[in-house]
Formats: structure tokens, C-alpha cells, sequence
């Protein structure tokens, strides 16, 4: 090792922190300030203090409150629209799909609630021209407005 590269090292350096507390550790420097410590941080103290930048804080709880107000109006929206009555062309379908549909009797939204009820997918896949490309925009358009089909669909 080369001589007198190493800094002088202080095994009894004093630490003073900003709130006051003093104590001892071992140090390369004789004294060492800092503006922390155990006895003022606030996760070993218990306070939560918001730094409140800019009105960073107000700004963030005003968005939140325009995105709840927002998702209560969406809600209410949608709910009286989708009735059983509501027919299968204001959805945005295929007109193949469509056509398939309509010709097996399958016009609104109740006509495809009862079909799929009383078999599940296998009840909708059977309509001739109706395939899964059709079923899988189906559930999409109708997930969208807020109906909610098993993860376990029943097959053929």
C-alpha cells in the first residue's frame, strides 16, 4: 500500500442532525451534518406531512373528482339504454353476422341473453352463418354496455 493516500479516519465523529439530536459513529470527517434523522424522519415518527408543491395536491384530488363524477354519469347513461328490447343493429357487428343472427330469429338483446342461456356459446355457434369471430364481437359490444357473461361458457 502506498503511505499517506488513506484519509484520517475519527472513531468518534460527531453526528448533528437539524432537529438537534447529536451522537457518535465512526467517520472520515470530525463532524458531519445531515437534515434527517431517526428521531425527525416521518416514517420512524409516525407524521405524514404532504409537501404541497404548486398546488400539486388540490389539482390531483380536483382530477379524481371530475374522474368519479365522470364514471357515476357514464353509469347512469348506459344503464337505461340496454334493455332486451335494444336490437342488434345499433351494435357494431358484421353485417355477416348480422344477417345470421336475424334469419335464426335473433333480432335485440333478450332474443341473445335467452339463446345464450339456455346454452351457452355452443347455442349461439350453432346458428348457421354465425361463427366465432361473430360471438367474440358480440360479447365485446355487449361487455361495452355493461352485460357480464360466465368465465366458464358452456361448449357443444
Amino acid at each position: 500500500m502506498k503511505p499517506e493516500i488513506h484519509p484520517q479516519y475519527f472513531p468518534e465523529a460527531t453526528v448533528i442532525c437539524s432537529c438537534g439530536n447529536t451522537w457518535s459513529t465512526g467517520s472520515t470527517s470530525k463532524e458531519v451534518r445531515t437534515d434527517l434523522c431517526y428521531q425527525c424522519h416521518p416514517f420512524f415518527t409516525g407524521e405524514q406531512r404532504i409537501v404541497d408543491t404548486e398546488g400539486q395536491v388540490e389539482r390531483f384530488r380536483k382530477k379524481l373528482d371530475a374522474h368519479v363524477q365522470y364514471v357515476e354519469e357514464r353509469d347512469e347513461i348506459i344503464e337505461p339504454r340496454l334493455g332486451p328490447e335494444v336490437p342488434l343493429s345499433d351494435f357494431d357487428l358484421s353485417p355477416r353476422a348480422l344477417s345470421a343472427l336475424e334469419t335464426d330469429g335473433i333480432n335485440n338483446v333478450g332474443h341473445v341473453l335467452e339463446r345464450w342461456a339456455g346454452g351457452g356459446d355452443g347455442a349461439l355457434l350453432r346458428v348457421t352463418g354465425f361463427g366465432r369471430k361473430g360471438l367474440i364481437d358480440l360479447k365485446k359490444a355487449l361487455r361495452a354496455k355493461g352485460v357480464e357473461f360466465e368465465l366458464e361458457e358452456q361448449e357443444e
